[in-house]
């Protein structure tokens, strides 16, 4: 692996800018770069565009073409991911051999981490529904359906691809008008299903709303035909998290998975007789009265 050579920066402006690109404790929304090969067909064309507006803002389309082969040489794509500093790419391809061809790889370091290539198929764009679109930089509501996704290695690592290519900043609330669209990924028989709906709100006479989802694209099928996955230490090493935002432990303080906490109180044996109560005439002590000691009434004589 060659050695990076060390950039001074010149002015301020570069100096922001090598600022940005330093590592951090919280990471910024992942970038996307999307290139297109020497040849590619409308088809395939025309859903890149629609995976770049889901994508924007943290997404870049690049109008050149490319003579790139990603599976025999990466390191061209690579380069252009630490220019634009990229950690997400998306390359399209159409030859003979592999029809509407579409490869998505995320990058660790600006090196490849996992990489795939997508057979597409069934493809409806946006501009063949003609539906309403959600505002760009909304965030979308994921779902994935399918044993398949849990089950088999290839398709975990590609559910968690698909996870960090939609997924944009991390919100500290969720509100409910906020989630204006969702993409479902179902699995079934090897073909994975994508499909993209606008989620609409209705009057339902009560303080919760009725929900029904419209078509907005875009929708299509695809099967993997290669891949090629780190190793699991490597991407035990790129999943780790920095100390300083982990959560620190506090002692008999538990939270349960609907978010409350709990606390455990260690008291000593309190002595009930020396408890200090509240001076009240009902709670005071009253002497005994003696009988005899008390002097006799007199009477009236008539």
């Amino acid at each position: 692996m060659p050695l990076q050579r060390i950039v001074k920066p010149k002015n301020q402006r570069v100096k922001r800018a090598l600022e940005r690109r330093e590592p951090k404790a919280i990471e910024n929304a992942r970038q996307c770069l999307c290139i297109r090969g020497n040849k590619t067909s409308e088809v395939i064309t025309d859903l890149l565009k629609d995976l770049h507006s889901l994508k924007k803002p943290n997404s870049m389309l690049l109008s050149r073409r490319h003579e790139f082969r990603p599976f025999e040489d990466v390191s061209k794509i690579e380069t252009l991911c630490r220019k634009y500093d990229s950690s997400l790419c998306a390359f399209i391809s159409h030859s003979k051999k592999r029809p509407h061809n579409l490869v998505m790889m995320r990058m660790y370091n600006h090196e490849v981490l996992d990489m795939f290539e997508l057979a597409i198929t069934n493809v409806q764009t946006v501009k063949s529904l003609k539906a309403v679109q959600s505002m760009s930089g909304a965030k979308p509501c994921l779902v994935f359906s399918g044993v398949q996704f849990e089950e088999q290695s290839d398709y975990q690592r590609l559910k968690s691809l698909l996870i960090d290519f939609f997924h944009n900043e991390r919100p500290a609330k969720v509100r409910l008008n906020g989630i204006e669209h969702v993409i479902n990924f179902t699995i079934s028989g090897g073909v994975v299903f994508m499909r993209t709906f606008r989620i609409q709100m209705k009057k339902s006479g009560t303080n919760v709303p009725r929900i029904e989802l419209a078509e907005m694209g875009p929708h299509m099928d695809f099967s993997l035909r290669r891949t090629r996955l780190a190793s699991h230490e490597l991407l035990k090493k790129a999943s780790r998290q920095p100390k300083v935002i982990k959560p620190k432990k506090v002692k008999n303080v538990d939270v349960n998975a609907l978010g409350t906490m709990t606390g455990r109180i260690h008291m000593q044996k309190q002595d009930l007789e020396k408890l200090q109560l509240r001076k009240t005439k009902a709670l005071k002590r009253r002497a005994p009265k003696d009988e005899d000691s008390s002097p006799a009434k007199k009477t009236r004589s008539a």
